[in-house]
Formats: structure tokens, sequence, C-alpha cells
């Protein structure tokens, strides 16, 4: 993102995005209006960021002429998305088009067990400290949740699902409650569960300790 925040920069990678065959540094500088050299540090400061990637190729049609052959420039398969608050559609997608493809007649229950196995794995994968609370606490705001601890409850003041959770809260709730009671179980919780509780605009889901009704 920091990559594409200049102005030049920017315009060059969506010339480069837009144009069907990969781009030289010639051809980059003329259309958007700068010099070549310009040009060149731009486009390769696109490529250290992962956007673009680069090689060595003679323009089609074009005889090899004297010299070095050009540089050109095409887009990489890198994909950006920046939302603030943090949204998390692609991991609701995943588990709904896995519950759809593989169980049809009954895709709602199937997303739920896929929602907690996944919620699982991805606590087993978390790296963990001695402070079981403060790793829980991290793994949730790297989810998006943005977590915030009261004695023994944890309110999560995000819904990275928040639009699809307004369109269809049973589901949605359902999914995401039952992907953090596989995150607690992952990350070996036993005091704490996952408790539907909505609280529009956060997170209808809270964690509450073993202390708590």
């Amino acid at each position: 993102m920091a990559a594409l925040t200049d102005q030049v920069r920017r315009t060059l990678y969506e010339h480069v995005r837009a144009r069907p065959r990969p781009v030289s540094r010639d051809d980059a500088a003329a259309a958007v209006g700068i010099s070549r050299n310009l040009a060149a540090f731009h486009l390769d400061k696109l490529v250290d960021a992962g956007l673009l990637t680069a090689r060595y190729e003679n323009p089609p049609g074009r005889p090899r002429g004297p010299g070095r052959i050009p540089k050109v420039y095409e887009p990489s398969d890198l994909q950006l998305t920046l939302t603030i608050p943090e949204r998390r559609y692609d991991l609701l997608g995943d588990i709904l088009v896995e519950a759809v493809a593989h169980h049809p007649n009954d895709a709602q229950r199937a997303a739920l067990r896929i929602a907690a196995e996944r919620g699982a794995a991805i606590g087993r994968a978390a790296d963990t400290t001695p402070d079981l609370a403060a790793t829980i606490e991290r793994v949730l705001a790297d989810l998006g949740y943005e977590p915030e601890h009261h004695e023994a409850t944890t309110l999560l003041r995000n819904c990275p699902f928040h639009q699809l959770a307004q369109q269809e809260p049973t589901l949605v709730c359902g999914i995401n409650h039952a992907f953090l009671q596989g995150l607690l179980d992952g990350l070996g919780e036993t005091g704490t569960r996952a408790v539907l509780a909505p609280r529009r605009p956060a997170c209808c889901v809270e964690l509450r300790g073993s202390t708590e009704n």
C-alpha cells in the first residue's frame, strides 16, 4: 500500500495493469509524461514491493537493435485490499464455498462445523506465549476483531463480517460464533467460551471467562 501512495508511481502501476502486454520503461515514461530515468526508478520500486514483475525482452515484431535488451514490466499476481475497520469476507467466503460445494444438502450445518475447524486450525498455528490471555488478544487483533478486555469478558469492538452479518445475521453470526469457539479451542483456552451477545455495530460474539454467566 505504501508503494502506491506516490501519485506518479500509482499512475505508472495503473498504466501497466491496463496494458495487454509487458510495458518498457520508454513506453511507460511516454504514457505518463515523465523522464525515462524517473519511470525506471518508480517501476523498480513497484517491483521491489511485489506489485510488478520485470524481465528483459525485445518488443514484439521489432528486430533486436544494438545495446541492451529492454527491461519490461507487467503486473504480478499480488492482490491488495484495504478496509478500515478490517473485514475478513475472504475467510467467510472460503467457509461458505466449502460447505456448499461438499455438503449442498445441509450447507448451514456444514458451515458451522467448518468454521469451528478453521478457527481451531488458526489457533493451533498461532505463535503462543506463556501468557495465554495476551496471546488470545493478539490473535483476535490480527484477525480484525479489535478486542477490549473488561474483567472476565472480552468485548470485540469490530465485526470482520459486518456487511454480511447485517444481511443474514442468523447464518453469519452463527458461523462467527463457531469460528471463535474453535479458535479458543485451538489455542488451548478452556476457561473462556464464545457467547452470542449481539451489540450493534460491534461483533455479535463476546468471550466470557468461567466466572461469567
